[in-house]
């Protein structure tokens, strides 16, 4: 096996899909949904994804948090044991699911809505044409790219894509509010990132 072409041959594919997410007014939606919600109303972004879409989604809401969006993970599975109790009328849930049929994130989905029927979704999914898609606010397609992954099945190319899709929210909504150097290093005090913040 010849890893340096393998490799080769995964960037190619992986920035091809990236590249290949379609660019549309959703992307828009999605930002306003989350300024309107979080910023304005003084609520805060949900994510919640399963398995490794759960890692990406936990990943998103800590982003989020640092650059003044109020976000956490909820655990799909966890959420049906109380920690729904997290979620508040004037939160914003940002759902992952690459098949769109993830059974625990339906579930999710109609347990926050039976609690407050006003939440908004959002959702990132590989398939379009899915129940959580057509159940969703907003829903923003990956444009389902097949995985590099040998056996097509472990989550990797869909994963790449989730994170940059999740960049371009994030990204977005700082340039929407306006968030400052100055507001991130006051939420950011440790490490590196903390001393750069703090530079005049």
């Amino acid at each position: 096996m010849d890893v340096k072409q393998k490799m080769k041959e995964i960037l190619e594919a992986e920035s091809k899909a990236i590249l290949n997410i379609p660019v549309t007014d959703d992307y828009e939606r999605a930002v306003e949904l989350i300024v309107e919600q979080v910023h304005r109303r003084g609520g805060k972004l949900v994510t919640s994804g399963m398995g490794k879409c759960g890692q990406i989604a936990d990943n998103i809401a800590t982003t989020f948090s640092s650059t003044g969006i109020p976000a956490i993970f909820l655990h799909p599975s966890e959420a049906q044991h109380g920690d729904l109790g997290v979620l508040q009328g004037n939160d914003v849930m940002l759902l992952l699911s690459n098949s769109g049929r993830t059974r625990e994130i339906i579930s999710l989905l109609a347990l926050a809505r039976d609690l407050y029927k006003q939440v908004k979704f959002i959702v990132i999914t590989g398939n379009k044409d899915s129940e959580l898609a057509t159940q969703a606010d907003v829903c923003l397609w990956t444009g389902g790219a097949p995985e590099v992954c040998p056996l097509g099945l472990t989550p990797t190319t869909s994963t790449t894509m989730m994170t940059v899709m999740g960049d371009v929210l994030v990204v977005n909504t700082m340039l929407a509010t306006g968030f400052t150097k100055e507001q991130y290093a006051l939420r950011h005090h440790g490490g590196y990132l903390g001393v750069k913040a703090k530079e005049v």
